[in-house]
């Protein structure tokens, strides 16, 4: 896999887990805690697979291979801190909703 095949791969790694976070928190305004859940699963599993690319890139640098720092990378970045930060409130938010509701 090529560098922007990776950098991308981040970002909709990211994009999907910020998606399937706000999925979450539309479905536990309805009510429907279970289906808010499984988006919170599935946004989970998305943010870990941003997680391990990213992961893999540090390691690489760690043992002396330097990543070229791009604006797209830094893109990329930003799309995975988004999605962990929407991932984390959209969970704190189901938990409240299932407790009012």
């Amino acid at each position: 896999m090529d560098y922007n095949e990776i950098v991308l791969n981040i970002i909709i790694h990211s994009g999907n887990a910020r998606s399937y976070a706000m999925e979450a928190i539309s479905y536990a305004k309805k009510g429907e805690v279970d289906k808010a859940k499984k988006a919170l699963e599935d946004s989970s599993n998305e943010i870990s697979l941003a997680h391990n690319i990213q992961t893999n890139l540090i390691q690489n640098e760690a043992c002396g291979q330097k990543t070229e720092v791009t604006l797209l990378m830094v893109h990329a970045q930003d799309h995975l801190m988004n999605g962990l930060t929407v991932k984390d409130l959209a969970s704190e938010m189901v938990d409240m909703y299932s407790k009012i509701l």
